[in-house]
């Protein structure tokens, strides 16, 4: 007979949209932790990011829609873990897609959810963000997991209400545990381009000029294999531990303004100084620095990268020419047609 953490050790993951940007970074990771992984996307920007992973027996990949309930049942068949990461991703993309932004981010998240507690699934990670803060109320404030959450975009909405779902369960079977994530940044087997780090410093390496809008705004920052290790303390920790539990996922000194962004970009590329200029905006709503203690203090998470780290990394794919058009609409959410 097998036992139950026999049984959760040989069952996939289910990473839902694991062929994105971040998806198919924690795919990687958690294929070299030689745990199973099922992707579920419906590769809407392609599935090159998980060619690598094709052979590897540990991996299974169904092209499907989250919105189909057929599917849904498919994917979560023999699965004890979920991470949710599928979703219209950023406050543009929404904003272009109201429509499918809610029938994918809530509607099939909820149906997810409802149908992984009826599968016997025990762990459900899903991927939030720090968006969820909307503004500070002073700018030496500090926002954390006790903050009111007050979107102020579709796409936070939607996140919000998700995340309410999820904490008002009363499936004690199915644990269910919340990564409010800082801004993504870094390569990964999915590049994007439309991300704050890696388009000001594309258009910088490009020797293009680069009108900055809203410079003294707040936001954190994270890398995206940081990101990816989250998920994955996530998914290992002991459930007492995460259960019904949010984590913001950052590290507290990785909060800047757009301005100091660009001074981290300058410190590498310092003759394109005169290619910045800076447009006075008071009006936009998101302005927000966080507090990552608790996930450093609960599952000892700390980041590996910073952004200086992730500014070179974008410097080095394009002089390289690794990456040789980093213009393509593959390599953001919005314009993709």
């Amino acid at each position: 007979m097998i036992n139950t953490r026999q049984q959760e050790a040989i069952s996939p993951v289910l990473v839902t949209g694991g062929a994105g940007y971040i998806g198919s970074t924690l795919v990687g990771l958690l294929l070299t932790q030689h745990i199973p992984v099922r992707v579920v996307d419906n590769l809407m920007f392609g599935g090159e990011a998980l060619l690598g992973y094709l052979s590897n027996a540990n991996f299974e990949l169904v092209v499907g829609d989250i919105c189909d309930t057929n599917t849904i049942d498919r994917v979560l068949s023999g699965v004890r873990s979920v991470v949710h990461l599928a979703a219209v991703v950023g406050d543009p993309a929404c904003a272009q897609q109201p429509e499918l932004a809610t029938r994918i981010n809530r509607d099939a998240s909820e149906l997810l959810y409802e149908k992984a507690v009826d599968a016997g699934v025990r762990r459900f990670v899903f991927v939030s963000t720090c968006s969820n803060y909307g503004r500070m109320d002073s700018t030496l404030d500090f926002v954390d997991e006790t903050s009111p959450l007050e979107p102020v975009s579709l796409y936070a909405e939607l996140k919000v209400a998700f995340e309410k779902k999820l904490l008002s369960s009363t499936a004690t079977s199915c644990v269910p545990v919340i990564l409010r994530f800082a801004t993504a940044y870094g390569l990964s087997a999915r590049p994007r381009f439309d991300l704050t780090v890696n388009e000001f410093t594309r258009e910088l390496v490009l020797n293009r000029p680069l009108e900055i809008y809203g410079e003294r705004f707040w936001r954190p920052y994270c890398h995206v294999r940081d990101l990816a290790r989250a998920c994955l303390l996530a998914l290992t920790a002991e459930s007492d531990t995460v259960s019904h539990e949010a984590f913001n996922v950052g590290d507290t000194e990785e909060n800047y303004t757009k301005k100091d962004l660009i001074s981290l970009i300058l410190k590498e590329l310092p003759d394109k100084k005169r290619n910045v200029s800076y447009v006075r905006r008071d009006e936009d709503p998101r302005d927000y620095r966080v507090n990552f203690d608790k996930i450093k203090a609960t599952l000892g998470f700390t980041v590996t990268r910073h952004v200086t780290d992730g500014i070179r990394e974008i410097i080095h794919a394009l002089h390289t020419g690794i990456i040789t058009n980093p213009d393509s609409p593959r390599y953001r959410n919005i314009g993709s047609g």
